[in-house]
């Protein structure tokens, strides 16, 4: 590998949905502390990229699918890609981009340097299968924290509210906590504690919960949920990508996970940080209104 002194340009990879990419954040952060004066360009999808111009360590977000087309004028001397396919390996390759970071799948040969994959095993979390991967090219950090600076223009109407914010919605049916109960869960936060409820989330679903919610559903871009969400003191949903953005913001979490999916359990994907709560169990129905009630409880007093 190059000595870090002749890296000078540096391409990040990142392509799928946004709770995944904000998992990524430490070792962004810890590229940019491995290589202070390279310039890190993070190549991400377009609904990712609103979040990632907001990243301090990221000296310039492109949209992957407007960049693989031409990569090598930028003269990368280093690129990670952080979630595998063949079309990035291959890009990455015919670039000439001396030092190529990756999993060994997926046309892994086309890499320099490389590791097995083996994160379907879901044994440590997702962010420190981010962190080994980087840890190839020589980057390593202290702060494993994933924070996200947001706005605080936005929802000047909530500020001194005790709001609790819910998101129903998941793109993976599999990981769905009934919708019912969602809707009494907001009821009684509604009633018990004389808090404001705030339904977030993007989906083509809709979900009627009358006057218990403010429905900001389709409302908001990511900045601005972020922004949302910074504003509540909570948020409950299933395993889904807000979950990532509350705790990249200081929101606490209460998150409901099934245990019996390799790889798709908390311990791989659950909120990362200290003050979140996850509710695990094989069968989400099992999972009682009151018992997540008693958490929401817990959190805000």
């Amino acid at each position: 590998m190059k000595q870090k002194a002749q890296i000078k340009n540096i391409l990040v990879i990142r392509s799928d949905r946004f709770g995944e990419f904000l998992l990524n954040l430490p070792a962004l952060r810890a590229l940019k502390e491995a290589y202070p004066k390279a310039r890190l360009v993070l190549a991400v999808s377009p609904v990712v990229y609103d979040l990632a111009v907001m990243l301090e360590y990221v000296d310039e977000a492109v949209i992957w699918d407007e960049v693989k087309k031409n990569l090598r004028k930028y003269n990368f001397d280093l690129c990670v890609v952080l979630n595998p396919s063949k079309e990035a390996h291959l890009k990455c390759f015919l670039a000439a981009i001396s030092v190529r970071v990756g999993y060994d799948r997926k046309w892994g040969f086309l890499l320099t340097k490389k590791i097995k994959d083996t994160k379907y095993l879901g044994n440590r979390h997702e962010v420190e299968c981010n962190l080994e991967l980087v840890g190839l090219a020589d980057a390593h950090t202290q702060d494993k924290s994933i924070s996200l600076r947001v706005s605080e223009s936005f929802f000047p109407e909530f500020i001194g509210k005790k709001i609790i914010a819910i998101h129903p919605f998941t793109s993976d049916p599999v990981k769905q906590w009934p919708l019912d109960k969602f809707q009494e869960l907001a009821g009684r936060i509604k009633d018990e504690l004389k808090a404001d409820v705030v339904l977030v989330g993007l989906s083509l679903n809709t979900l009627n919960m009358g006057g218990n919610v403010i429905d900001m559903t389709n409302k908001t871009n990511l900045p601005e949920l972020a922004a949302l969400l910074k504003r509540c003191s909570l948020l409950v949903s299933s395993d889904s990508g807000p979950v990532h953005l509350a705790a990249a913001v200081g929101t606490p979490v209460i998150a409901l996970f099934r245990n019996d999916l390799p790889g798709k359990t908390a311990r791989r994907w659950g909120p990362w940080g200290k003050g979140h709560i996850v509710i695990e169990k094989s069968n989400l129905n099992n999972i009682g209104v009151n018992e997540v009630f008693n958490k929401v409880k817990e959190v805000i007093s």
